[in-house]
């Protein structure tokens, strides 16, 4: 079986470990980004073989764009088996304080280009009778966020709704959807964002297990969903959190 994904937000932290996951499991992967110079800086720090990737720009809150990005994958590897949808904007911008500029500007990006990604390749997947979709939610989805902007938060647990939608209306045509709600992740981001203090705080007082979650064990899980012996789980939503939210 012909095996190629396409990764929206590959340029840096998860999507790269995922663009990696993916070639490491045999795939030939397009590398998405809003701007190509990004994933093409990735490629070539990662030394991919240029049989294994292609890099795009691509505007997630674009039906177009989408649409353009499937054809490429045909045009360029013959057909497209996985989407994985990880392209998401993390603001942490009180929630008394957000602008509705801002808050659209977070919701088209995570949750609308959920959408479009899943509509554009489910249609194309349901057309093959066969198709994994993984979309990249977060546990500020399922908890309502305390660390992320209240935007940021609805439009991941947008993701998990749209997650069972798209399932349910795929499941008959040979294509699973599935999610996964990561915590705090053992990436710079979170460096860049926090001191040393305060991840060493969250880490002593906030996660149960008293560590980061690993990019490479999420990257590790969307490898499983996309099997194709995983055909009967769809629908779920995966949760990597250390224990912060159980249930």
């Amino acid at each position: 079986m012909n095996k190629v994904a396409l990764v929206t937000g590959a340029s840096k932290g998860l999507g790269v470990e995922i663009v990696k996951a993916l070639i490491g499991d045999g795939y030939k992967v397009v590398m998405t980004s809003s701007s190509r110079k990004g994933v093409d800086l990735v490629a070539g720090e990662l030394g991919l073989e240029y049989d294994k990737y292609r890099t795009l720009a691509l505007d997630v809150r674009d039906k177009s764009d989408f649409e353009n990005a499937l054809s490429f994958c045909i045009e360029e590897f013959g057909s497209c088996e996985l989407l994985v949808n990880n392209a998401a904007i993390t603001p942490t911008t009180d929630v008394m304080e957000i602008t509705p500029e801002e808050f659209s500007e977070v919701v088209d990006t995570n949750l609308r280009g959920t959408f479009l990604g899943c509509q554009v390749f489910g249609k194309y997947l349901a057309g093959k009778n066969y198709g994994r979709i993984v979309n990249i939610s977060s546990l500020a989805g399922q908890m309502g966020g305390t660390a992320s902007g209240a935007h940021y938060a609805a439009s991941k647990a947008g993701i998990i709704t749209l997650t069972k939608i798209f399932a349910r209306k795929l499941a008959p045509l040979g294509v699973t959807v599935n999610s996964i709600a990561p915590g705090p992740i053992d990436v710079p981001s979170m460096s860049e964002k926090l001191s040393a203090q305060q991840l060493e705080d969250i880490v002593n007082n906030a996660i149960p297990v008293k560590a980061l979650s690993s990019a490479k064990y999420i990257a590790d899980m969307v490898v499983m969903l996309a099997r194709k012996d995983a055909e009967t789980v769809t629908g779920a939503t995966w949760d990597i959190n250390g224990g912060i939210y159980m249930r």
